[in-house]
């Protein structure tokens, strides 16, 4: 491997015509600068025509080239987004900075599909695939435990078993409703559910923390039921069924509102046999609404 300190892409150009790799890699994107150009590294224009330039080179020379871009605090790419236009895959890497597993996502791909993700671990020789992602997102208990609930959850086009883990602070000083991997306003729309609805009323005094184990960010809606079982097992103190609560979400309105069965039914039922959960999916429950799901704990 070698290693080229250089910014300027004329140089890096002239570097790859002259040592001819079939892969390189610029570390970042952002620090390259034209001198040919009079704003400053990361504007619009150097990172335009910086990107350019390395892109006919890459297509010209037949060499693979890797642009590294940062991100902002969100997980957006950093800077103008006339990268992502230019280059024909984006790839976004992920992870928890205390976690040694990263996603690795696909946004767009000229070449092929999008929507999909692969999971690496950080070993002592670099990145290695994860075979059974699903393994990392669930807690080590043998049995079920109360405040814990497991669903069924599709990253991009993906099945993965995700544990929400949710603690009930019946303490009075804090009453803070904190999450971690969900959106903090639909915690709270499911909280005012639970008050309204299934007639909930201590939560109005208590602390309500809601956890995603391994780090995950969950999007959708489908983990609304999860969170519900989650936060009244706490309460109750009494462990879940296994069930895999997949294909319903939670309402204002205090029912729950199927999705759609075909949304990969066939593939998450595949995962669910391989980690000895029950085959029962959210669709034989025999009631719609969200406040009798949770009469039955208490």
């Amino acid at each position: 491997m070698r290693v080229l300190a250089e910014i300027q892409p004329e140089k890096i150009i002239a570097a790859i015509e002259a040592e001819q790799p079939l892969f390189c890699v610029i570390d970042s994107i952002q620090t390259v600068y034209s001198e040919q150009l009079n704003s400053a590294p990361g504007s619009v224009a150097q990172v335009r025509e910086c990107a350019a330039r390395l892109t006919r080179a890459a297509k010209t020379r037949g060499c693979a080239i890797v642009l590294v871009g940062h991100v902002t605090k969100e997980g957006a790419l950093a800077g103008p987004r006339v990268l992502e236009q230019i280059v024909d895959t984006v790839l976004y890497f992920e992870g928890d900075m205390h976690s040694s597993f990263r996603l690795v996502r696909a946004i767009k791909n000229r070449f092929g599909a999008v929507n999909k993700i692969s999971v690496f671990a950080m070993a002592e020789r670099g990145l290695q695939g994860v075979s059974n992602p699903s393994a990392i997102f669930l807690s080590t208990h043998g049995e079920p435990v109360p405040g814990g609930c497991v669903l069924m959850t599709l990253e991009c086009t993906r099945p993965l078993l995700v544990e929400i883990q949710a603690l009930v602070d019946d303490d009075g000083t804090n009453l803070r409703r904190l999450s971690v991997g969900l959106d903090r306003d639909r915690l709270a729309m499911l909280l005012a559910v639970m008050h309204c609805h299934a007639d909930v009323a201590c939560l109005l005094d208590q602390g309500v923390l809601v956890n995603t184990v391994g780090g995950v960010r969950i999007n959708e809606s489908a983990a609304d039921l999860a969170v519900l079982l989650a936060i009244q097992g706490s309460l109750r103190g009494r462990g879940p069924a296994t069930w895999l609560h997949r294909l319903w979400r939670g309402g204002p309105g205090g029912h729950a509102c199927p999705l759609s069965p075909a949304t990969g039914l066939t593939s998450w039922r595949a995962v669910a046999d391989g980690r000895s959960f029950a085959a029962k999916t959210d669709l034989d429950l025999p009631t719609r609404s969200s406040s009798n799901v949770l009469a039955c704990w208490s």
